[in-house]
């Protein structure tokens, strides 16, 4: 799973994508400074099982701080984009190569509309455009790449009596599209099972429909620090209303807190609505750590960073943590360790489908799991719940 951080340049991308990762990344005030993608860890956090549980984990695939798990995802930080990407404009070839197999998007838009559409200064653009410009842009890309030929590949599925989500999932498969995305989107929408019949406004609202399901999007308003009340508002009731999740952020304030924390001058969890000072600082860093205190936390709750990151993964993808353990009266795999493992799964996914997580074999061999809590026998029937701990039990090889 990999989740892109995109936008057009100077929005304050390669900030949130260096404050989500801690990667070291090029930041600076002109456009392009991203033209190689930068790939990093960020990490989706939810409550830890047992903090409910009274017992002490001994994380081996994730990390662990005061009742949380840190849960590893990749993140990939692209080249800016500028309206005209799909025909090759600015960075546009680069910057769509970039994000083919991302399973969601955060877009983060300048929420004060103090950057042009070219990612200039300017004293006013409307973000909303910038939300339009993005669906734009991969729409016809998608557009493009499913088009070409279209006439003969439609008639070959319908002649060789293909099955139509498969050929066309194929198809698209170099961007990660799925036959489950495709029969989604078909079925959606009503088009017909002969893609001879479906006209130039079916293929479009097909690609609209494709890449809602594909490459989900989440809105950061960054730079919501200097951003009016009513500009943020704004802008969430009209993210709101093409169907998008919009968190204010603030990508500065986060990077400034966190290489703080780990500079051992606060503690601070990603997040968070405070922060601890933990030693002293010289007065600009007081001052500073003090306005973001202020200016961010007090008036949001948080930096926003985490939260959008959180939502993408949980809200976005629906994915659910769960923990496959051995022994499911100790919590322990076979060599004693504490809820050692966790794995990301999509909602819905059953305890074979963790078994397959964990190992080919163990999926192959699945005869039935127990659920720790309940200390109940379930079948591969069963649907995993978030932060289920499950004990997979499997025939011998």
């Amino acid at each position: 799973m990999e989740i892109g951080v995109v936008g057009k340049p100077n929005v304050g991308k390669s900030t949130f994508f260096s404050a989500a990762t801690m990667v070291d990344v090029d930041i600076a005030n002109y456009p392009f400074t991203t033209i190689d993608a930068n790939v990093g860890v960020t990490y989706a956090i939810a409550e830890h099982p047992c903090k409910e549980l009274s017992c002490k984990p001994n994380p081996q695939n994730y990390e662990y701080k005061d009742g949380k798990a840190l849960i590893p995802v990749k993140m990939i930080d692209v080249a800016g984009l500028v309206p005209g990407a799909h025909e090759g404009r600015g960075l546009g070839n680069k910057f769509l190569d970039d994000l083919r197999m991302a399973s969601a998007l955060i877009h983060v838009v300048d929420a004060t509309g103090k950057t042009d559409a070219e990612g200039q200064p300017t004293d006013y653009h409307d973000p909303v455009e910038d939300i339009e410009f993005l669906e734009r842009e991969i729409d016809y890309w998608i557009l493009g790449i499913l088009k070409k030929g279209w006439e003969k590949f439609a008639k070959r599925i319908k002649l060789q009596h293909m099955k139509l989500e498969q050929a066309i999932a194929d198809h698209l498969s170099g961007i990660g599209v799925t036959e489950e995305d495709v029969w989604e989107a078909i079925h959606k929408l009503g088009l017909s099972s002969d893609p001879t019949r479906w006209t130039d406004d079916d293929l479009f609202a097909f690609v609209r429909e494709l890449r809602k399901i594909n490459k989900p999007i989440i809105i950061a308003a960054n730079k919501a620090d200097a951003a009016s009340d009513e500009q943020i508002e704004r802008l969430k009731k009209e993210g709101e209303k093409r169907g998008y999740i919009v968190i204010p952020t603030s990508a500065a304030a986060e990077l400034t807190l966190r290489k703080a924390a780990r500079a051992g001058f606060i503690d601070y969890i990603p997040g968070s609505s405070d922060f601890k000072i933990l030693k002293k600082m010289n007065p600009k860093q007081e001052k500073a750590l003090q306005l973001i205190r202020e200016r961010v936390l007090e008036r949001f709750g948080s930096t926003g960073v985490q939260e959008v990151i959180n939502r993408a993964v949980f809200d976005l993808l629906k994915l659910i943590p769960v923990y496959p353990v051995q022994d499911e009266n100790k919590l322990t795999d076979q060599f004693g360790n504490v809820l050692p493992h966790v794995y990301l799964l999509p909602r819905g996914s059953t305890p074979r489908d963790l078994a397959y997580k964990v190992h080919t074999d163990l999926g192959r061999t699945f005869l039935y799991a127990v659920n720790a809590r309940t200390h109940r026998r379930v079948g591969e029937d069963y649907q995993l719940e978030f932060n289920d701990i499950i004990k997979i039990v499997a025939t011998a090889k």
